[in-house]
Parts: C-alpha cells; sequence; structure tokens
C-alpha cells in the first residue's frame, strides 16, 4: 500500500473547538518560553475596520515568537465583525471610562480591561483603520489634521516613571523606519498626538486612554481606509513588526511582508473542521450554500479554524459561515447521530491503494474508489447508479458526479461521506486536479496555540 503524503493545516480556536454562535472575543497567546517583554496587540474593537483585525489575525496564524511573547487579541468585538458594523451596540472604543452593566459589551470590555491590567503585559496596540491621510496641516480634505489614517496615534509624548514611557519619541523612531517600506509615497506614516488629557473629551473614553491610566503604554496605529484590506493589513504588520524589533522580542513569520504575499495570506486563510476533524471543509471558492451537511443532532455544532476570524452563526434553517466580515458560505444542515468508530478507509486514488483518515481531501486524477468495509456505507454525493446503494467498490470518474453536488465553484470538489447503518461516521473530500500526479492527503490538524 503506497503512502500518503501528509499535509498538516494550521487550524487555531478558541475554545480547542468553538460553538456556532459563541462570538467571544478570542486570547491567543504566542509565547517563546524565553523572558522577554510582552505585548497585547488588538483588532477588531470597530467591526468595519479589516486591516486591523485581519492583521492581528495574521500574528495568530503566521507568526511565531522564539523571543518574549505576544498576546493577541483579533476580534474584540465579533459580533459587529461579521455584520460589517462598527458597532453593533454603539462604538466600543468609546465604553472604556465607563460602561452600565447593561450594555451588550459590558462583559467584553471588562475582559479586555483584565487583560491590559494583567501585570506580565508591557506595551498595547489597539489596530484601527482611519479615514484619509493624516496631516500636519491642512491640503485637502482627504490630507489634513482631521483625519486618522496612515498614522501612530499617541494620548500624550510621555508616562513618566515608566521605562517604556517615551511613546512620542518612539513613535517617531518607528514611523521613520516604516515610511522606508512605502508601497506609495502618499502613504507615508505621521504621529498624532491628541493630547487627550489636555480635555479631549471623546478620546478619555478610549482604550489606549484606559491602559495609559494604568500605568502601561498604549499606541493606536491606523491604516488609510481609502486602501484595500491587504495594504492596510500590511502597514499594521510593519508598524507592529517595527515595535517588536525595538522592544527586543524576536520572531519569525512563514510568509513575506509583502502587500501581494499578505494578500493571499487573507484570502486563502478559510479551512474549518467539524466534530473532531470528522468533516474537513476547504473553503476557499466554496458555493454560496452547501446542502444536506450531515452535522449532530441535538447538538451545538463544534468547529475549530484555520482563523481566529471565522464564526458560524445560526440562521432561520442554516448556518452561516463568516470570515471576518464576509459571508463565506450558508450550511443546510441534515441532521444525524455520530459514529466515533471510523478510524480510516482503503482507497484506490488513479489505481494505487491509500489509506484515509476522514476528514480528509485527496488529489485524484482521473478515478478513485473506496474499498468495501465490512458495515459501513458509502454515499459519493452526486453520483448514482441504478440499484446501488452503498457506492463501495465503484471506480469513480469526475464526469460521472453531477457538477451542482460539488462544494467549489469550479466542480473539482466532491464529498464522499461514510455511514453506519443511520449514523454518520464521517467525510472525506474528493479533488480532481488535472496534471497532479501524486495523490495527496490533505488533514485538519489542531495547533497546540494557548487560547481563553
Amino acid at each position: 500500500m503506497k503512502k500518503v503524503i501528509l499535509l498538516l493545516v494550521f487550524i487555531v480556536s478558541s475554545p480547542l473547538f468553538a460553538k456556532a454562535d459563541n462570538l467571544q472575543f478570542t486570547l491567543h497567546k504566542l509565547e517563546s518560553g524565553k523572558p522577554g517583554k510582552t505585548i497585547l496587540v488588538i483588532g477588531g474593537i470597530q467591526g468595519d475596520e479589516p486591516g486591523g483585525f485581519n492583521a492581528a489575525s495574521l500574528l495568530v496564524t503566521h507568526y511565531q515568537v522564539n523571543k518574549g511573547n505576544i498576546w493577541v487579541v483579533p476580534n474584540l468585538n465579533f459580533d459587529s465583525i461579521i455584520h460589517r458594523s462598527c458597532g453593533r451596540n454603539g462604538d466600543m472604543n468609546r465604553k472604556f471610562a465607563n460602561v452600565s452593566e447593561n450594555d451588550p459589551d459590558y462583559e467584553a470590555v471588562q475582559r479586555i480591561k483584565q487583560l491590559i491590567m494583567d501585570e506580565q503585559v508591557d506595551y498595547i496596540f489597539n489596530l484601527h483603520d482611519g479615514s484619509g491621510f493624516y496631516r500636519e496641516t491642512y491640503i485637502d480634505k482627504m490630507h489634513s489634521p482631521y483625519r486618522w489614517g496612515q498614522s501612530i496615534i499617541i494620548d500624550q509624548e510621555t508616562l513618566d516613571g515608566h521605562p517604556l514611557g517615551n511613546m512620542g519619541e518612539v513613535a517617531k523612531g518607528m514611523v521613520s523606519c516604516v515610511n522606508k517600506r512605502l508601497l506609495d509615497d502618499e502613504h507615508v506614516y505621521r504621529v498624532k498626538n491628541t493630547r487627550t488629557r489636555e480635555g479631549d473629551q471623546e478620546m478619555e473614553k478610549t482604550l489606549t486612554y484606559f491602559a495609559i491610566n494604568q500605568g502601561k503604554p498604549a499606541i493606536g496605529i491606523e491604516a488609510s481606509k481609502s486602501l484595500p484590506t491587504h495594504q492596510r493589513a500590511y502597514y499594521h504588520l510593519q508598524v507592529l513588526e517595527a515595535y517588536m524589533d525595538w522592544l527586543g522580542l524576536e520572531y519569525q513569520r512563514n510568509m513575506d511582508l509583502q502587500a501581494v504575499a499578505v494578500k493571499e495570506a487573507i484570502d486563502n486563510n478559510v479551512k474549518v473542521s467539524f466534530y473532531q476533524n470528522r468533516i474537513f471543509m476547504d473553503m476557499k471558492n466554496v458555493r454560496k450554500t452547501l446542502h444536506f451537511m450531515p452535522l449532530r443532532e441535538d447538538s451545538h455544532v463544534e468547529f475549530s479554524a484555520s482563523s481566529p476570524l471565522v464564526a458560524i452563526t445560526r440562521r432561520d434553517n442554516s448556518y452561516r459561515v463568516n470570515y471576518g466580515n464576509r459571508r463565506v458560505t450558508d450550511l443546510r444542515p441534515e441532521y444525524f447521530d455520530y459514529d466515533d468508530s471510523l478510524s480510516s478507509i482503503q482507497m484506490q486514488i488513479d489505481g494505487e491503494l491509500h489509506q484515509v483518515t476522514p476528514g480528509s481531501i485527496v488529489d485524484v486524477v482521473k478515478t478513485f474508489r473506496v474499498e468495501e468495509l465490512d458495515g459501513y456505507r458509502v454515499n459519493v454525493i452526486g453520483w448514482k447508479k441504478k440499484k446501488i446503494r452503498n457506492e463501495s467498490g465503484q471506480d469513480i470518474f469526475k464526469h460521472e458526479i453531477a457538477k451542482r453536488h460539488s462544494i467549489d465553484k469550479q466542480g473539482t470538489i466532491f464529498r464522499v461521506e461514510l455511514y453506519k447503518g443511520k449514523k454518520f461516521s464521517g467525510m472525506v473530500l474528493v479533488r480532481f486536479a488535472q496534471g497532479s500526479t501524486t495523490a495527496q492527503h490533505e488533514n485538519a490538524g489542531v495547533s497546540a496555540q494557548h487560547s481563553s
């Protein structure tokens, strides 16, 4: 039997398996185990600012820390993120001086305050997308002192008595670093001092000013809303890396810090696993609706995902998969009891025998066959032959499967479902790819990221 190539997909979630409609923010701790500074990076306090929350998410999924620690909250106002709203319950960034216990945001505000006050946290970064391009003097309505984009926001120049309290001076140095890596001269960064303590009543209500009053250096990072999302995220990461270098953090990332690479990382970052990998779905180019999804009966939908920005929310007769403020697909369920006894199946893939686990994707050039397994039934969704109820032992070609039953819009990925009696045992995805010479088995693996 030929060995298959195993590709592990990086999956993060909090808790390990999240539940549908659970929209509490998540904390992800990237910790090195070596002494160093700890930073807290926050995205998504305003749900219509995708540059910030996508950049924070990429820290979780694409960075590793070798010295010091990075704590990340990428989805602080999760409900507002998936609804593309600045704040479904009002602007959360104006609730840090006072918030009513009856406010729906009360719990989130109290939780993030506790994280900010954690004695281990040395520096706080709040990621935003701001309007236009900040300039010290008025040029036009999009380039003026009244705009926020492409700036580092400080509430005051210094935080007396703190070894890292020279916020204004440091911000100027960070701006100088980032301005060497601009995509366009218009994107130049500047430091904006709101001088909050001098009487700015609106800024007195913000997260960063709360942090400063707790004796913690804190800044806002603003990318311009005039830029596409991936360029905003690119600039957020550039600023963060400049600060991390200054603070002595050591880190590595598994992507180039180039705008095109950031875009690819954002666009290709949607994979979802259900019920301990019994079902694994790559959501790239997925159809708007997936019908008859075999979900567990009388249970919350449990899932893990390749990004902390993935949420699943209940609709009238379906579950919607959201990725940040993008709608990915709707799942129309068919409910089953689950059988957990099936650990693997044998599949003939283009004439070679492979051992495949449920929750996998296998690449096929021409044909596949699921070998017969006593006590289990195979259903290839979209393939039919008269008088055949159990579709194991059948050589199946792509042209024999109805394209409308594929999970992707291109008509290349199809579901192979496994049952024991009336119970669902698992799913394998078959991906037809022309030109492939090696069958691959792609399986969803859950990361060991700490989260709470």
